[in-house]
């Protein structure tokens, strides 16, 4: 991939966290000890491109996906966005940082992510305020424009996120992403804890946002069946490191790493029909 190409280049990037400290030799000094939680991931992300990023829990891909959302700080290593060297601002200055609105995160569980005290409508136009400056009828009309984008009713916009369900709060959680109108749209599983049919819609209204937009998609999963239903293209980590990548089909029935194909065998396979 050329460097025009690229709107996200990731280069030998490392992480690690912090474990309980143990007494050294005599009782009398404690030794910290660290564990890798991201070692040497390097890859990149085109524009308009959707990459799909799998493992099992605790190999990593949140804490990645952290960095690159500029909400953690990597231990080492490039962060490249469009030319621009994210590693630079700290985590804690991110927030107020040029770039800010053109990276977006929809987390994992909606219902912990949102404020359980302010309403739909309250949770999608917080980052117009801080990073578009909106307000008045700008900012309402932008907020109805960003719900119905997702589909998401009018008459929710007034609910609170214990009035709406599963698939609801998700979609707020992805109107809050999209409405300042991003380049690169992170999602930490997104659909892990909506039933399967929901899962289905909202993979659909995905792929229909990134053509519509030309969205770049990372897409966090430990399911390589609903990565392959959006993503081009697959990496697959584990134990900090990517150890496997490819197109998803290529992924699913030619795997060259046992863990990929792990994975793939978890994925249900149905007879083709008579």
């Amino acid at each position: 991939m050329g460097e025009s190409q690229a709107l996200l280049r990731v280069e030998d990037l490392h992480a690690r966290h912090a474990l309980p400290a143990v007494p050294a030799w005599g009782g009398l000094v404690h030794r910290r000890r660290w564990l890798p939680a991201v070692d040497g991931v390097s890859f990149a992300l085109a524009r308009g491109e959707a990459l799909g990023l799998i493992g099992e829990s605790g190999c990593g891909k949140s804490t990645l996906a952290s960095m690159l959302a500029r909400l953690a700080d990597p231990l080492s290593g490039r962060l490249l966005f469009d030319g621009i060297d994210l590693a630079s601002v700290r985590a804690g200055q991110a927030a107020d940082a040029p770039w800010r609105h053109r990276i977006q995160m929809v987390f994992q569980d909606p219902y912990e992510s949102l404020d359980p005290r302010r309403s739909a409508f309250e949770a999608i136009a917080d980052p117009l305020r801080r990073l578009a400056a909106l307000d008045g009828a700008a900012l309402r009309e932008r907020v109805l424009r960003t719900a119905r984008r997702v589909q998401l009713g009018d008459e929710l916009l007034a609910r609170r996120p214990h009035q709406l369900s599963g698939g609801q709060a998700a979609r707020v959680g992805i109107a809050r992403a999209l409405a300042p109108a991003p380049e690169l749209l992170i999602l930490d599983e997104p659909t892990a804890a909506l039933d399967v049919s929901v899962q289905a819609g909202l993979l659909a209204l995905l792929a229909g946002l990134r053509r519509e937009l030309g969205l770049a998609i990372l897409f966090i999963s430990h399911d390589l069946g609903v990565v392959r239903l959006l993503c081009e293209r697959v990496l697959v980590m584990r134990a900090g490191r990517i150890v496997d990548e490819g197109a998803p089909q290529a992924l699913f029935e030619r795997p060259r790493h046992p863990y990929t194909a792990e994975l793939a065998a978890a994925v249900p396979r149905f007879p083709a029909a008579a």
